[in-house]
């Protein structure tokens, strides 16, 4: 049975989950505690758990992940919420320097199991510094693992197996989109670290994305059966690992792959799934992969420069109609 649940409940069904299953767990961050959290995801969970595992931080990033980060390696499976990504970037030295390396750098003597998790990308008018991606970035780095959806169903499964795993996992959520509802399973369940879902059948190209930009993929993927062609939609989930497996298996049949992403199209995730998919499918793409990706420029503030900027679903059947060689 599934009924239908917003993103911001099955991600809070999860951690209910995980905090009653294994008392090691715990949530801290900013504003989770006495405020609900920033965006509700943690409402109620205070006066479930109490104040010794929903923790209200101060506003200081590099400071509660570090001691997040010491938490993890003496034993706790710490969740570390983010107001949002774009503050996390103070963090980054914990993340990047101690929870990534905990693992090599002990010999396997100490592990880090914990969740860095929040919002990440634009979110309409929040201007230059609290629109930005990070999956790129992080996806980087070896040590850490990248779960990056915006399906509820998804969400809930993949934070309860980020929070199981013993390495730390960096899940990005979408701030537009706590309020989007999908149906999610009732009783246990997790969805696999590493491993894409097709979220529509296709023959004749292959859309891939993740994270919010799935919404502009789908719809294209919609106006595209409009006029007869037959679109394959991939949704990574899963960052790092990448599944190239999945994606390569759709362009051997439909012989043509955009990529759409939110980020800025230098080094960004489409580049990685473009050059996985000519190294792994070479021999049975029909054209070039096209990517459609974010401006190469810092997200302005007014409303129609933010159109312009972000991917939509003109960009991305454009894009698919010029991979096929259909000319307007």
């Amino acid at each position: 049975m599934a009924r239908k649940l917003a993103l911001r409940d099955a991600l809070r069904e999860a951690m209910i989950e995980e905090m009653r299953r294994d008392d090691t767990v715990f949530l801290m961050g900013e504003e989770v505690a006495e405020y609900d959290g920033a965006y509700k995801v943690s409402k109620g969970m205070l006066e479930e758990f109490g104040s010794r595992r929903v923790i209200d931080t101060p506003i200081a990033e590099l400071g509660f992940a570090g001691i997040g980060v010491g938490a993890a390696m003496n034993g706790l499976r710490p969740i570390v919420e983010f107001m949002t990504w774009n503050f996390a970037v103070l963090a980054f030295d914990q993340i990047v320097n101690n929870a990534a390396k905990t693992l090599s750098q002990s010999a396997g003597q100490f592990k880090c199991p914990i969740v860095f998790r929040g919002p990440s990308g634009s979110a309409g008018q929040l201007a230059q510094q609290h629109s930005q991606t990070f999956e790129s970035w992080l996806a980087n780095v070896p040590g850490l693992k990248v779960v990056s959806c915006v399906d509820p169903a998804d969400a809930k499964g993949l934070l309860k197996s980020a929070i199981r795993d013993d390495d730390p996992v960096c899940m990005m959520e979408s701030e537009l989109l706590y309020g989007f509802e999908g149906e999610v399973p009732e009783g246990e369940y997790l969805v696999p670290i590493g491993k894409a879902a097709v979220r529509k059948q296709g023959s004749d190209i292959t859309l891939v994305s993740f994270n919010k930009m799935m919404l502009p993929t789908l719809e294209a993927a919609e106006e595209l059966a409009k006029e007869g062609i037959s679109a394959e939609v991939i949704d990574l989930r899963t960052i790092r690992p990448l599944d190239y497996q999945t994606i390569v298996e759709s362009v051997k049949k439909t012989n043509r792959l955009v990529v759409i992403d939110e980020s800025w199209p230098l080094a960004g995730i489409s580049s990685e799934v473009a050059y996985g998919t000519q190294k792994y499918a070479f021999d049975y793409l029909d054209a070039p992969v096209t990517r459609v990706n974010a401006a190469d420029t810092s997200l302005p503030y007014a409303p129609t420069m933010i159109d312009a900027y972000l991917p939509n679903a003109e960009k991305i059947v454009k894009a698919a109609k010029d991979v096929m060689y259909i000319r307007y």
